[in-house]
């Protein structure tokens, strides 16, 4: 079973849209997930402005890939380093505590994770 940053089982993202590495609607991760996709953000236009920006375009659907393009209040399965890029910059997301993956603390300090704790 799956933990979260908190300690606790690994609770869904979303599947509307559906999310994760494993398009199974939870940040789960394994060796071959190169970009980490574990922390459970909620997107702002911000966020997706600035991913644009760094050259990975959020916003466009891409059905080869099974991904429907994500507008602001969508969650999704963020790679580690693109959060911790935006948090650098000053454009993180909200994050789902529940939702994100332990892995994420290899890149992200939960103090930081904290901070951008998801309101309910």
């Amino acid at each position: 079973m799956a933990i979260n940053v908190l300690g606790t089982p690994l609770q869904v993202c979303s599947t509307e849209p559906m999310t994760g590495y494993y398009r199974d609607g939870c940040c789960n991760t394994d060796a071959t997930d190169r970009g980490s996709h574990v922390i459970c953000a909620e997107v702002t236009d911000e966020f997706l402005t600035f991913s644009r920006q760094r050259g990975n375009d959020l916003s466009t659907p891409r059905p080869e890939y099974r991904f429907p393009g994500l507008v602001a209040g969508d969650r999704w399965c963020l790679c580690a380093l693109r959060w911790k890029e935006a948090f650098d910059a000053g454009v993180a997301p909200n994050v789902v505590l529940e939702s994100t993956h332990i892995n994420a603390l290899q890149y992200v300090d939960l103090a930081h994770l904290l901070e951008y704790q998801h309101q309910q």
